[in-house]
């Protein structure tokens, strides 16, 4: 089953707590760009290993994840 996960990346404030949730070890924050409050959001290294779980959204505090599964 295919899922795909998105950021609300200028919502995101970096604080990491959706790294340490994802069973898979895919997601990461983007060491390189930033985003309009200046912090370094999250990012979703390699979709296709998603497997739609959710954690990550369920750990974030702002709701700035979204995952749809089935996609």
């Amino acid at each position: 089953m295919a899922a795909k996960v998105t950021f609300d990346r200028d919502r995101c404030k970096g604080c990491e707590l959706c790294v340490s949730a994802c069973p898979k070890h895919i997601v990461s924050i983007d060491g390189v760009s930033t985003n309009r409050k200046g912090y370094h959001p999250a990012t979703v290294l390699d979709m296709s290993q998603c497997t739609g779980c959710a954690s990550c959204a369920r750990m974030c505090p702002d709701s700035i994840i979204t995952v749809e599964r089935g996609i």
